[in-house]
């Protein structure tokens, strides 16, 4: 799996610092989920690339395709802050780029926020 790229996707709806929040939390959940896989991704590729779906339905609806295919890794993040909201996950896998090719990068434009609670 040389040259991965491990995809984080997170939400074009949250705010721009909730953006890279989420992004975190989910890179830190993938790589505790699949500890041995991100130590040969980092290794090996070490590349990361930071998109954003429009919506939580959206973002959902892609986790939900990737679960279904083999070769793909995936993680989510809840945000509890958000009454349990997906607000990002994590893919990486042969197919991956395919799948979210027509996502646009990350904090590049901001929409209608959603605001976390105190």
């Amino acid at each position: 799996m040389k040259n991965m790229k491990l995809y984080i996707i997170t939400r074009r709806d949250l705010e721009p610092g909730a953006q890279a929040a989420q992004s975190t939390h989910v890179a830190i959940q993938f790589s505790l989920t699949y500890p041995e896989l991100t130590r040969e991704w980092s290794d090996a590729s070490n590349n990361i690339a930071l998109l954003a779906a429009p919506n939580e339905e959206a973002l959902a609806q892609i986790f939900e395709c990737a679960l279904k295919l083999d070769d793909v890794r995936a993680a989510i993040f809840r945000e509890t802050d958000l009454g349990d909201q997906v607000t990002a996950i994590a893919l990486y896998g042969d197919i991956v780029r395919r799948m979210v090719s027509s996502l646009p990068l990350a904090l590049k434009q901001r929409a209608t926020p959603v605001q976390l609670s105190a």
